[in-house]
């Protein structure tokens, strides 16, 4: 299935999403900003197709091998769904939706101009809204594509992820390297400037040479928006079982690493502005939806499975809450139905806790976070007061790797690369400043 997200923009603004964007307002009668909540109610819908033709060895996402799939009553769930908790948070104008999975190309577009219909009718939707689509190559001919198009997609995210075939089969993909090229083709045609692309990168055996020539080989072809993912082997998936039984190599970090900076330097020389540590976009592609997660903004995950983050209406417009919703698909309709909505889990974010997602989410942009944005959240403690006179702070400003000035705090072309690293350092001193800050005063304090 594929999930819907909504984030939340700025000046009631929302957008809607679903794969895998900060907020403003101000606490009624206190006249200071609410944390991690915005004026006005906006929000990106991620809806989620939670079924794959079959699993990828890399992958550990909530997804199924369908035998046969209901779609009639899986459309009229995620419909109940979407609307149910655009009710909830109070939403209106999406500005962005991401159909996520799974594998959404394998839905009807009938399904996803269902819920784009839903979505109308619940917010305002506006025609200029980023409506993605993640495809993968088997399931996304030109015709099929174009219906997509029809439905309301505008955007398509397309998961390549390697143009060897040798690859692709360790891979556990069902397309080769020219079935991925000729959908590339047929989606750049039908979405000029809006296709994006996803390359895998530090593989079991994989050399930087060769993997630096798919690159180059993927620059003739690509439009203008390219993630690079470094893969990550995860527990139960085929590829963590073979490297543990010595089966496959392990992958080698310090390779993964060279072909993370060979290839970072390709796309800058080629014209690609390195937004997000794994994003890269020319022409100003950048993705509407992704940057709403980085800006902690607010979403709802509509689907099995879909993860959403969003401050119910009636919550005293204080709490934001982490919403998870069932992961199996049969459970998750059958409480749709009896409930309007499949929420399996609902988790308050404490204070401290936004802060730490928004200087962990900032970070990762090129932009950083900019001192009005840290205000919005936390209008007392500002960058200076946490990082400013911090020795370990200073060490990392002195090395190049962060910069804290007029704009706030980001980090530097080099600290991108590292930034896992400097979050070590960072996160405790924002948690030992929030533990050292003076009490808040209360509304008319």
């Amino acid at each position: 299935m594929f999930p819907v997200r909504i984030v939340c923009g700025l000046d009631g603004v929302a957008t809607v999403d679903g794969p895998r964007n900060g907020v403003s307002g101000t606490e009624a009668g206190s006249g200071r900003a609410a944390r991690g909540h915005p004026s006005a109610r906006s929000y990106t819908p991620c809806p989620q197709w939670p079924y794959c033709e079959k699993r990828c060895s890399y992958c550990n996402f909530n997804k199924y091998i369908p035998r046969g799939v209901e779609e009639a009553t899986l459309r009229s769930c995620l419909v109940t769904e979407a609307q149910t908790l655009l009710r909830l948070s109070g939403v209106r104008r999406v500005e962005s939706v991401f159909f996520g999975g799974g594998t959404p190309s394998l839905a009807s577009p009938h399904t996803v101009a269902a819920v784009l219909e839903a979505v109308a009718q619940a917010a305002h939707l506006p025609a200029d809204s980023e409506v993605t689509l993640e495809a993968n190559p088997t399931s996304a001919s030109g015709p099929r594509l174009a219906a997509f198009g029809a439905a309301g997609i505008n955007r398509l995210s397309i998961g390549i992820q390697s143009l060897d075939d040798t690859e692709l089969h360790l891979l556990g993909r069902t397309h080769s390297a020219n079935d991925a090229l000729q959908t590339l083709a047929e989606a750049r045609h039908l979405f000029p400037g809006r296709v994006s692309v996803d390359l895998m990168l530090g593989l079991p055996a994989q050399q930087v040479g060769p993997w630096l020539w798919q690159l180059q080989e993927l620059l003739h072809h690509c439009d203008d928006h390219m993630s690079l993912y470094q893969l990550s082997l995860e527990r139960g998936t085929a590829l963590f079982t073979g490297v543990q039984q010595g089966v496959l190599p392990a992958p080698a970090p310090e390779l993964a690493a060279e072909m993370y900076q060979e290839g970072r330097a390709v796309l800058r020389e080629a014209g690609f502005r390195q937004y997000e540590v794994s994003n890269f976009a020319r022409n100003g592609a950048l993705s509407t939806h992704n940057w709403t997660y980085w800006q902690c903004g607010q979403y709802l995950g509509v689907g099995p499975g879909a993860h959403g983050r969003f401050t119910p209406q009636g919550a005293g417009g204080h709490t934001r809450e982490a919403r998870i919703q069932t992961l199996e698909p049969d459970n998750w309709m059958k409480e749709v139905m009896l409930f309007g909505h499949g929420t399996r889990k609902r988790v308050p974010l404490g204070e401290l806790e936004q802060l730490e997602e928004v200087l962990a989410m900032g970070l990762r942009t090129d932009v950083g976070i900019t001192h009005q944005h840290w205000q919005q959240f936390e209008p007392q403690l500002t960058l200076w007061d946490i990082f400013g006179a911090n020795e370990e702070v200073k060490a990392l400003l002195e090395q190049d790797l962060l910069l804290l000035d007029h704009r706030g705090l980001r980090c530097s072309w080099e600290g991108l690369a590292v930034l896992d690293c400097l979050l070590l350092t960072l996160l405790p001193r924002l948690q030992e400043a929030w533990q050292q800050r003076s009490p808040s005063p209360g509304p008319g304090g």
